[in-house]
């Protein structure tokens, strides 16, 4: 996800039994619909206790959404604390998880759908950085 997706997420927009995530107004004013894991499905379920369907996911402590520099200050602070020391960004998440769904097989076109991207060339940028059947031959 964006960002900026990930700031306007509302508790009404996280479905716990499909493991989705509705975007509504991301880039282009486009809605669509993406997937996070079953493993993680206990960190939204936290979140989501006591809050109302329209209360922002992630507010800040003031109330009210966070502000994409305060989320990227989160991001440093956990890649810090995590001894990580590549450099990463908010956005190399969204890389990742496109990278990993090409890596296990996914069709490129449904990742083109859950990232987003208008066309198809954006996202086979990603089939450059990995190609699963690659692994396949021997040398």
């Amino acid at each position: 996800m964006r960002i900026s997706e990930v700031v306007n997420l509302k508790v009404k927009d996280i479905n716990l039994e499909e493991l989705t995530i509705h975007l509504k107004n991301a880039k282009d004013k486009k809605d669509r619909i993406t997937i996070f894991p079953e493993k993680i499905k206990i960190d939204p379920q936290n979140l989501i206790t006591d809050k109302n369907l329209y209360d922002y996911l992630f507010e800040s402590e003031r109330g009210g959404k966070l502000t994409e520099r305060t989320v990227q200050k989160v991001f440093e602070n956990a890649l810090r604390k995590a001894g990580i020391k590549k450099d990463a960004t908010f956005h190399s998440l969204r890389h990742s998880f496109a990278t990993n769904l090409l890596e296990n097989g996914v069709d490129v076109r449904y990742v083109q759908e859950l990232l987003g991207h208008r066309n198809i060339r954006t996202t086979q940028i990603y089939t450059q950085v990995t190609n699963p059947k690659l692994k396949n031959f021997v040398s």
